[in-house]
């Protein structure tokens, strides 16, 4: 499914956006070394009750995971890099932690990831990463003006990530949002231009260029949920949801 929003539906979809936006925000700026990954789903809980939104996360089942996800964000360490369920797990000074989390406001849902490096130990590599992952995210926001296609923004991404060196997966990429978090059309981040949908005014696209270091490849954890690279290098994931306009790209989750 496709949904193309109506003014009054993008306006909701402006205040979703900045919800999620600000939460993201606000666990980044609580989250420090010997923050529990639990302790950050607890906090999103409560904003998500205070705010009267709904998790998009907690009764979610889709076939590439194991039974609901019963949790409301994704906090994904180190070498996982998608679907990371929240577990007992204390961060650690250098931990590279990303945050991914949807929720739904009054009826329209917007999802945004972060990455950032937990205390005060930054490796020169993980940082890269993850500003090669914002720099592919700002890329592809480019590309998406209205009449190009969904293959534009995937070069887009795709030439950044792979200039630095990064290794592509694209069976996981961003997609449409509306009335529900994930729709048509799936946007891998490689592709050739000029092909697949015809972005229009109204469509909501969620962006998000994610690498692993060295490889390609995803293994599973026992949780059934979380997403690791097979070789165990670290990762990166950066994620906004946009607003095609007839003035082009508007981000709605910006932090």
């Amino acid at each position: 499914m496709i949904e193309l929003l109506g003014p009054d539906e993008l306006r909701r979809a402006q205040a979703s956006g900045a919800f999620v936006g600000d939460v993201l925000r606000r666990m980044r700026e609580r989250t420090k070394v010997g923050t529990n990954l639990l302790e950050i789903d607890e906090w999103v809980a409560q904003a998500i009750a205070d705010a009267g939104a709904v998790s998009c996360y907690v009764d979610y089942a889709p076939s590439f995971g194991r039974g609901p996800f019963r949790h409301v964000i994704c906090t994904s360490v180190n070498d996982a890099v998608l679907h990371g369920l929240p577990h007992d797990y204390a961060l650690r000074d250098g931990d590279l932690l990303s945050l991914d989390f949807a929720a739904s406001l009054d009826g329209i849902v917007t999802d945004s990831a972060i990455s950032f490096i937990v205390g005060d130990t930054i490796d020169e590599a993980d940082a890269r990463m993850i500003e090669t992952t914002q720099r592919a995210l700002t890329s592809g926001i480019e590309a998406a003006v209205p009449g190009a296609r969904i293959g534009d923004i995937s070069r887009a991404i795709g030439t950044v990530l792979s200039d630095v060196g990064y290794p592509i997966n694209t069976e996981f990429g961003g997609h449409g949002v509306g009335s529900t978090m994930h729709q048509d059309p799936h946007i891998p981040n490689s592709g050739r231009p000029g092909r697949g949908y015809k972005l229009r005014p109204g469509l909501l696209l969620a962006l998000e260029p994610w690498v692993m270091a060295d490889t390609a490849v995803l293994v599973t954890d026992p949780d059934g949920w979380t997403l690791r690279s097979a070789t165990g290098a670290r990762t990166a994931h950066s994620e906004h949801t946009i607003a095609i306009t007839d003035d082009g790209p508007v981000v709605l989750t910006a932090q």
